[in-house]
């Protein structure tokens, strides 16, 4: 197939310091690991362990009520030490105590032969039994893709372009072949497979480079499986499909390969320090840990960044945790900036040489330079003015501030005719709202809560 190059004309450049270095560290011995059910989309977990119960690697932690076949393993081999509990009683977190030895579950080692021999019904009854399915989800809603989809395409993002992730070249190293078995797997599941790389990356190896088949701009988030899809289907019979990163095809092939469930993952820990435009790279790096690994164990000195805010999976789509968390499923990245400062003395008379701004409000709009990633709104909310600067960065072209509206008044059929579903809860819109409105928190409340009205 031929490279095809996809093109987003809707964007805005983001220049924040302190991405990690392009080295892999090795992350230390850990004594705990978690699985953080509430960081899973769209399921209801029903626990299968309770406190003080040992477990090996691969052993059933929890299950989904609604699909029981839906099982999640354990990450680690131990003991259950904890189990969290948040509102209304939901699962946070299942913490395993890892013993000197950790055991595992065994299952058929499955090689390429193997995998010829398999029909698509019992690759998926595979996938779920050893509790890779998951790592599977689906467009436009972003859970996890049900069995029973016949999906249009199936999408693979090797690289992400927000801020601070782990390069594809880096994951990839020496684990060529086991990603080419990966997509061997993907397309028994569907038909066609299409992997996107960004522009930029560093030349693919002989059996990677054949793999590729679309490549986007290096622009935050046209990597992103909702703006490919949306930028490249012909009708609206391709709105249903799957999507993948590159690490999580890595685990399919390593989880059907060795008849073990896989545990390992390289983590991008990123700090967006202090100084006019600085980053602080002592804490940056890539962490080739484990899933589920506590997230003090991802920096050298943790005590040191209390006083940060601690962001799991991306300042753009990730959340806000602590020290004492762990790293969810789909997690990659850690960033860490500054907390909120108190309120700027007659804020509104600096010219703001490093603070960042979508239209040209300050006088960083001139040079562009590096800044640093601070949790300060820099003002406080508002009415939408219909100024249309959410519209003008949004990649798949949603007049978001009407949408906003429609949500606000209740009028959610009229949401859909403007794209609701269509969002890829980028971030954006929230990044240059100059009213400080939750615009992208308000669209992915309202596609979640539209999704559960209709299971």
């Amino acid at each position: 197939m031929q490279m095809k190059n996809v093109s987003i004309k809707k964007k805005i450049g983001i220049h924040v310091a302190g991405g990690p270095s392009h080295a892999v560290e090795k992350g230390p011995a850990i004594t705990t690991v978690a699985a953080m059910p509430d960081r899973i989309p769209f399921i209801k977990p029903r626990l299968l362990v309770k406190k003080g119960d040992a477990v090996t690697i691969g052993t059933p932690l929890f299950e989904d009520k609604g699909n029981p076949k839906l099982r999640f393993l354990s990450p680690g081999g131990g003991t259950v030490a904890e189990i969290g509990y948040g509102h209304r009683r939901a699962i946070t977190r299942i913490v395993i105590k890892t013993g000197k030895t950790e055991a595992h579950e065994s299952f058929d080692p499955i090689d390429e032969k193997g995998l010829k021999n398999l029909d698509r019904d019992s690759l998926i009854e595979t996938l779920m039994d050893r509790g890779l399915w998951p790592l599977i989800r689906s467009l436009p809603y972003r859970g996890i893709a049900s069995p029973d989809e016949k999906p249009s395409s199936l999408w693979v993002s090797l690289d992400s372009a927000d801020p601070f992730h782990v390069p594809s070249h880096l994951y990839l190293k020496d684990k060529e072949a086991l990603f080419l078995f990966g997509i061997r797997i993907l397309e028994k599941l569907c038909h066609p497979v299409y992997v996107c790389e960004t522009e930029g990356a560093p030349v693919r190896s002989g059996e990677i480079a054949p793999l590729v088949t679309h490549r986007a701009p290096a622009i935050y988030p046209a990597e992103d499986p909702g703006v490919l899809l949306y930028h490249t289907k012909k009708s609206p019979d391709e709105n249903l499909a799957w999507f993948t990163k590159g690490q999580d095809v890595l685990l399919l092939a390593e989880g059907l390969k060795t008849g073990r469930y896989p545990t390992s993952r390289i983590i991008a820990v990123s700090a967006s320090g202090n100084g006019n435009g600085g980053g602080n790279t002592a804490a940056s790096r890539c962490v080739d840990t484990r899933l589920g690994a506590p997230l003090s164990s991802l920096l050298p000195n943790p005590e040191t960044a209390s006083n940060l805010r601690w962001i799991a999976g991306g300042i753009f789509q990730g959340y806000t945790t602590d020290p004492d968390g762990y790293m969810g499923f789909y997690e990659t990245a850690l960033t860490l900036i500054e907390e909120a400062a108190d309120p700027e003395l007659f804020g509104f008379l600096r010219p703001g040489l490093f603070k960042p701004t979508a239209s040209r409000a300050f006088l960083y709009a001139l040079h562009k330079k590096h800044f640093t990633a601070k949790a300060d709104l820099r003002g406080e909310e508002r009415a939408c003015i219909n100024c249309g600067k959410c519209e003008q960065v949004c990649p798949v072209d949603i007049m978001v501030q009407f949408t906003y509206k429609c949500i606000y008044a209740g009028e959610i059929e009229e949401a859909l005719m403007h794209g609701l579903l269509d969002c890829v809860e980028c971030g954006l819109c929230s990044y240059v709202c100059p009213a400080k409105i939750e615009l992208a928190e308000t669209l992915k409340t309202t596609r979640q809560d539209y999704y559960q009205d209709r299971i």
